[in-house]
């Protein structure tokens, strides 16, 4: 069943990423507990606050919007403390995290521009153009739901609160530090089994098998083309590069042209997603939000971001039809 449990493939594949993982989860929370002790939320937060505003949602929100551009990781864990002191609700959690897809989508966009525009070219600035676009409607969109589901807030009780108590830099790391040392014991009892299990059913061929069974379930993309759907089968069953490659040697080959390309990415990512999502982000997500919290933050997240790629996807095949 394991093709492999000697001790160098476990360090590997198990013991490095897995540090790894616990690195950068620990980097994110200092962050975050240091900002937090500093009080420097609401500065931070000035720079989201019109569209958190007209959203109904807190201070918090805006402020992890805002720190979602330089690490999603220190974001989440923002919302995960406010959270749990309960500064924030469960609703005003679910709806700041989608908030969050915009700046989490800029966060990674320089990395994937790069891998595609030496492969695919001019179709590079097109899908990451259309996956911009869906972000933004989807950040747009659930602004508009949570000022609906969210009661209005007076200006000055939710953004001109009291002057809160100043710190010095030695005092907010003391306060950081005695408050780290607890969560990253809560967080890391959650992440670590959680990574193991899922390591293990990786192995045991559980998320591949997953992914073969969407791929050979193509039969409703019958409007693509054979080769664009062998784009978002290598996309699926591999990685995202994998897909990209693919695509470029079609589109060298001139068996495709540009809007195929994109389509297929698009549809690839729609489709990819879902699994990526559960076996590289719950991990680090039942951590942060406790297991059953981020199953239902997943779900809904990767359902609006499925969507809104079918949407702009679709704006898109009518477009160039």
């Amino acid at each position: 069943m394991f093709a492999d449990l000697s001790l160098p493939h476990l360090w590997q594949h198990l013991g490095w990423p897995l540090a790894r993982l616990l690195i950068y989860l620990s980097i994110g929370l200092l962050v975050a507990l240091f900002i937090e002790s500093l009080n420097w939320t609401k500065k931070i937060a000035a720079v989201a606050q019109p569209l958190t505003r007209f959203a109904h949602l807190p201070t918090l929100a805006a402020a992890s919007f805002s720190i979602c551009f330089f690490s999603g990781l220190a974001a989440n864990t923002m919302l995960a403390e406010g959270y749990n002191e309960k500064t924030i609700s469960r609703k005003e959690l679910i709806l700041a995290n989608l908030f969050n897809s915009l700046p989490s989508n800029f966060l990674h966009l320089p990395t994937t521009f790069f891998i595609m525009a030496p492969i695919i070219k001019g179709a590079a600035l097109v899908y990451l153009g259309l996956t911009v676009g869906a972000a933004i409607l989807r950040t747009l969109i659930i602004a508009i739901i949570a000022r609906m589901l969210l009661p209005a807030q007076p200006a000055a009780a939710q953004y001109e609160e009291a002057p809160a108590k100043t710190r010095s830099f030695g005092e907010a790391w003391a306060n950081t530090k005695k408050r780290f040392h607890k969560r990253i014991r809560k967080i890391a009892s959650y992440t670590v089994p959680i990574y193991i299990l899922f390591y293990f059913l990786s192995e045991a061929g559980f998320f591949a098998g997953a992914e073969l069974f969407m791929t050979e379930h193509l039969a409703w993309l019958g409007w693509l083309s054979p080769q664009a759907i062998s784009i978002i089968t290598f996309q699926v069953a591999a990685e995202f590069t994998a897909g990209v490659a693919a695509a470029g040697a079609l589109l060298a080959g001139g068996s495709l042209v540009q809007q195929e390309v994109v389509l297929a990415l698009l549809a690839g990512n729609v489709l990819s997603s879902p699994v990526r999502a559960l076996r590289h982000q719950y991990p680090y997500y039942a951590g942060i939000f406790k297991p059953v919290l981020a199953g239902q933050l997943i779900f809904i997240g990767q359902s609006f971001r499925a969507l809104s790629i079918i949407v702009v996807m679709l704006g898109y095949y009518r477009l160039i039809r």
